[in-house]
């Protein structure tokens, strides 16, 4: 079956492509493994050129890029810009830190020399999700290649343009032997790739359904994997908050990227002494959304990127309601062309609920009432995911505290959730294991090897 493309805001088909067949994937095998052949002796100084050169090609051909985005999967134009630029960051990071993440680290042992080298393991298998088509392989490729592995990428089938256009930059960039390539493959042939011996390793960022079936491939063949899976991050509002500020963040929280983001703030837990304010201030800020084309650049929301993910999030809020939530704001699909969604606050969402437990991937809000800080950390850690989580407090060593105390892989006070180059990202949980980014991440698909010389 061929690939599809269609624009969620216009409903339009962009275009389709030919899925490949076995023997081009096959042709696409035997190249990573030659590129892997050469590239993995290439000087960190030759793979950091090419890097700085992706980086500037980015740049470039940002509007171009954001807008092959926008298109594909519908989000805001100006936070399409801003996914590119971030992907450029993250190629000069890794150019600039690589050497020193990888260097050999020498080991306190008698009568030796020993230390510890990271080495590339081979070509590097990664399944990609369409909610941010370029930042999500970006932050995988830029650490593997500058390790010296090569990176295969099989990409959401509807965002097939980005992923291309992915390989196309890199490429351009120097990395044109093979170094990185796009397989235009629906996913029944990825548990057949990652058993592949010439593959040695996979990541997947996607739903924890999709980590499942990955991971189990990778357990199968004895191979690593890093996934990074769903979310149902705590946004914690204690009762010493700014409420001010708390309400403006918790808004940008939720609808990031059309409310389409496994870090995005899912269940706000707010101490009972503040929970009629707080919310006051969060609905009246959801309400004054600009929901519309995702092209115009005052546009905060803009469609889901497909119909039948449209229709899931439809029957979540449905089901909370069923429960005993309340739809303080929205909870409906907008009418007319397009796969809108009204931005959406559920007051009253108890433990053990579909809003509490279950990841929506849209612009929907689940408030939650706690007692006390201690009863909004168990409420926040009561969840099978464990990506990320923030606190909101005045008092900084509370809230450090409190993030600490959370189940996840990060955890932010006075700020939301968000992914650095120069930290590691991961969760716990149903969120996935491995980390990317930082210095874990480029350790993540390497041979930590020691080597021990007796004297």
């Amino acid at each position: 079956m061929p690939l599809v493309s269609i624009n969620p805001a216009t409903e339009q088909e962009i275009a389709r492509y030919d899925a490949l067949q076995p023997e081009e994937i096959e042709a696409t095998l035997v190249r990573a493994a030659s590129a892997f052949r050469r590239h993995r002796t290439t000087p960190f100084d030759e793979r950091a050129e090419k890097m700085r050169a992706v980086a500037d090609g980015l740049e470039q051909r940002a509007d171009a890029l954001a807008t092959l985005m926008v298109r594909e999967m519908g989000k805001p134009i100006g936070q399409a810009r801003a996914e590119v630029e971030k992907c450029a960051w993250v190629c000069r990071h890794y150019a600039d830190h690589a050497p020193d993440y990888l260097a050999d680290e020498p080991a306190p042992v008698e009568d030796a020399r020993a230390f510890v080298a990271y080495q590339p393991l081979g070509p590097v298998l990664a399944v990609m999700p369409w909610n941010f088509p370029f930042w999500q392989v970006f932050r995988f490729a830029a650490p593997a290649l500058m390790a010296g592995n090569v990176g295969l990428l099989k990409h959401a089938s509807n965002v097939t343009g980005c992923s291309l256009a992915i390989e196309e930059v890199l490429r351009a960039g120097g990395f044109d032997g093979g170094e990185f390539q796009s397989l235009r493959i629906s996913s029944e042939p990825v548990a057949s790739l990652i058993a592949d011996r010439r593959v040695r390793a996979a990541t997947v960022t996607g739903s924890d359904a999709a980590g499942r079936a990955v991971g189990g491939a990778a357990g199968k063949a004895l191979k690593p994997s890093v996934l990074e899976l769903g979310g149902s991050d705590a946004f914690i509002v204690l009762a010493d908050a700014d409420l001010e500020a708390a309400a403006e963040m918790a808004v940008k929280a939720r609808v990031q990227n059309n409310g389409q983001s496994c870090i995005a703030a899912k269940r706000f837990i707010v101490e009972e002494k503040v929970l009629e304010a707080f919310t006051r201030r969060f609905v009246e800020r959801m309400e004054a959304l600009v929901v519309g084309d995702p092209m115009d650049e005052t546009t905060a929301v803009g469609p889901i990127a497909r119909a039948d993910l449209r229709d899931e999030i439809h029957d979540q809020v449905t089901r909370a309601v069923a429960e005993g939530a309340e739809v303080l704001t929205g909870g409906r699909k907008l009418q007319g062309t397009g796969y809108y969604y009204a931005p959406t606050v559920l007051t009253g969402v108890r433990e053990g609920t579909v809003a509490f437990e279950e990841e929506i991937f849209g612009p929907v809000a689940a408030v939650v009432a706690a007692r006390d800080a201690d009863d909004a950390v168990r409420l926040a850690n009561a969840s099978r995911y464990g990506l990320g989580g923030a606190v909101f407090t005045r008092d900084l060593h509370k809230g450090e505290k409190v993030a600490r105390a959370l189940h996840a892989g990060c955890a932010f006070v006075n700020a939301m959730v968000k992914s650095d180059p120069r930290v590691p990202f991961g969760g716990v949980g149903d969120s996935g294991y491995g980390r990317e980014l930082g210095a874990h991440g480029i350790r993540a698909f390497t041979n930590v090897k020691t080597v021990w010389v007796a004297r």
